[in-house]
């Protein structure tokens, strides 16, 4: 397939390369002499905007790191006008539901999906990222190709919207968790027990999971949250402000995140 990158970052660069290996020929926005090195030496073709980037493609992946920057790349630009009519667009990118489908309404008849994912770097190094994917059934079927490439599951979560409402709600419990860890440390400390000695010990016992096991994998609970805070800041406000908006809460889920991810 004849792929778009927007993207081409933290997530994106790995992207784009398990895409060269699995047979694609990719053609990512790059605005730097380093970047465009960098993605010569993997096998993709650097372009200086996203209409290169999109003209001709079968498929464009959007992979930026705020919804704003979704908007900017889909709404404010030529992107859309350039999007082929056989070709998928897909979203990646965590953010606000009514994004995508802004998007959807801006460009009538073409497929679009939200995808966003769990994992990191090394999970895409490895095929094994998760996405969540929203959209219609036949746009869905053009987009799984392009995340075979480094995804596994690919889950079909529903209507397009509904890969970021799912993806929201489980980095709403994600650092919610973490807050549970933060103080299931501080009790440790109270009880006279080391931080390092219970994050040798809790991935073993009926506590553990991804939460605990993330944090053990840092080796202390402030390290693991300057490493993720950024991300988990954005995806959270993005919650709480949809969650707002449609009269609901976050029950007991507020505190905890806020011991997990406290604001800057």
């Amino acid at each position: 397939m004849r792929i778009g990158f927007v993207g081409a970052g933290r997530m994106g660069r790995p992207m784009i390369e398990r895409l060269v290996r699995a047979g694609h020929t990719v053609r990512a926005v790059a605005r730097s002499a380093d970047s465009r090195a960098d993605l010569t030496g993997i096998g993709a073709e650097p372009v200086a905007n996203v209409a290169e980037a999109a003209r001709a493609a079968d498929a464009v992946v959007v992979c930026v790191f705020t919804d704003d920057q979704v908007r900017e790349v889909c709404l404010g630009g030529t992107l859309l006008r350039e999007l082929p009519p056989q070709a998928v667009l897909i979203v990646h990118t965590t953010g606000s539901p009514a994004t995508v489908a802004e998007i959807a309404a801006a460009a009538p008849g073409a497929a679009v999906v939200d995808a966003p994912v769990s994992g990191g770097p090394h999970n895409i190094a490895t095929g094994e990222l998760t996405v969540f994917l929203g959209g219609a059934e036949e746009a869905v079927r053009r987009a799984r190709p392009v995340l075979r490439a480094y995804a596994d599951p690919v889950l079909h979560v529903g209507p397009l919207g509904a890969g970021q409402r799912v993806k929201l709600v489980n980095n709403a419990l994600f650092a919610a968790q973490i807050g549970l860890v933060a103080d299931a440390i501080r009790l440790g400390g109270q009880l006279g027990v080391h931080e390092a000695t219970l994050l040798a010990a809790l991935p073993h016992a009926s506590s553990s999971g991804r939460a605990v096991a993330s944090v053990a994998g840092k080796g202390a609970v402030e390290d693991f949250r300057a490493s993720v805070g950024q991300f988990l800041r954005k995806d959270v406000a993005v919650a709480r402000a949809l969650v707002t908006e449609l009269g609901g809460d976050l029950g007991i889920l507020d505190a905890a995140i806020d011991a997990g991810v406290p604001a800057e």
